[in-house]
């Protein structure tokens, strides 16, 4: 595993495009992939399984008829998680994550699609082969994502400026990766200017924090004990907030690099919600991870300004963009643009590009309800998480 006093190193290594040596101890995380083989059978031919809405922290990648997910692992409350907890100076309170004066304001969260294009939607499938192709293309996607990992896989997800749909794309892509998969998962928001990663998710209470557990976090600490600072979300999934909706909160690389070195092999996946770059901490968290999403509003200033850095990404070791997707999000329902040219004007530079269409559950912002997903915005979104994850796979 590695340390901190390496990280610069791999960071270094990443950028020349050396490749790291192989891990001498395999990852945690491999241990329970047998047991996904055989759970996989069930679930792979599904998208994100139909339900009710559940009133539990975090949110869920919901399809039609899906089998009950395993329980995860009970947490230790986070008020005394472990013996250091207890000897650790501060002791942050828990804050909520929306005031409760503004809760009241938020309105009954829309389906992604009208319900005439649902109906539509349904008959064609209906009176067409294309159902069966759907679940062939489902079952290969789902098989991508629950490949076995020997070390955590880290994927970071950033764009150029606010707005892009980042923080929905990070959240799409944890909770792909926490249905499908049967090791922990681990979201972690290295944004803390006021990230939406925990309202995105459900949250309702933060209390630790990045820079909280990177002074907290040793590497003799079990997965019991590192959760019980973690909030824990559906489907053996957790996440690390990056502040508790201060204004003027940071987060230096310092503590984001203890934070990873520390959390690594705990978890099988880790989707980082970076800052929009070119900030110090989102340039270390790329440089670090094993894949890259960067997420572009499909307009013309978001394509203009997303050409021009994987341009200039091309200059980099060669690692760098093949590494890296960017996922096309349509900000409205008739973009500006013709999103198919732009996406192939995009891959020219060698990046992967996947669309993700217009969903009006995804635009309205609040908690993310993926039963509420438009169908196709949960195809696309599983398979950009299955094109990311295949990409981190090639990075050791």
């Amino acid at each position: 595993m590695p340390n901190a006093d390496n990280w610069q190193g791999d960071v270094l290594r990443d950028l020349r495009g050396t490749p790291p040596p192989q891990p001498a101890q395999s990852h945690g995380a491999a241990q329970s992939q047998s047991a996904a083989q055989g759970h996989g059978a069930a679930r792979e031919q599904q998208q994100f399984p139909q339900e009710q809405p559940q009133e539990r922290t975090g949110a869920r990648m919901p399809g039609p008829n899906s089998p009950a997910s395993p329980a995860a692992p009970p947490a230790p409350s986070p008020a005394a998680p472990s013996a250091r907890a207890r000897q650790h100076p501060r002791s942050p309170d828990s804050r909520p994550v929306i005031d409760g004066a503004l809760s009241g304001t938020a309105r009954r969260p829309r389906q992604g699609e009208p319900a005439a294009a649902r109906v539509t939607r349904a008959v064609r499938r209906i009176v067409s082969s294309s159902a069966a192709r759907e679940v062939a293309e489902i079952t290969r996607t789902a098989e991508r994502i629950q490949q076995p990992v020997t070390t955590g896989r880290q994927i970071a997800v950033t764009s150029i400026r606010g707005g892009a749909g980042k923080t929905t794309v990070a959240a799409l892509l944890g909770t792909a990766y926490a249905h499908y998969r049967q090791d922990p998962v681990l979201l972690v928001e290295a944004d803390p200017a006021l990230g939406s990663l925990p309202l995105r998710l459900g949250a309702e209470t933060l209390r630790w924090t990045t820079a909280d557990l990177a002074d907290i976090a040793e590497p003799q600490m079990s997965l019991l004990d590192i959760t019980g600072y973690l909030v824990q979300l559906p489907d053996n999934a957790w996440l690390l907030p990056g502040s508790q909706g201060r204004i003027g909160a940071m987060l230096d690389t310092a503590a984001y690099e203890r934070v990873m070195v520390a959390l690594r092999r705990y978890f099988g996946v880790t989707v980082v919600d970076c800052e929009t770059l070119p900030a110090e901490v989102a340039r270390v968290a790329l440089s670090a991870a094993q894949a890259r999403v960067l997420a572009a509003p499909a307009t013309l200033d978001g394509i203009t300004s997303t050409y021009a850095v994987l341009q200039w990404m091309q200059g980099l070791p060669r690692h760098m963009i093949a590494g890296t997707v960017v996922a096309l999000t349509s900000t409205t329902p008739r973009p500006g643009i013709d999103v198919e040219a732009a996406a192939e004007k995009l891959r020219s530079t060698g990046a992967t590009v996947h669309v993700l269409p217009h969903d009006r559950h995804l635009a309205a912002g609040g908690a993310l309800r993926t039963e509420l997903l438009a169908r196709p915005t949960r195809l696309a979104a599983t398979r950009l998480a299955a094109e990311a994850f295949q990409l981190s796979q090639k990075r050791r």
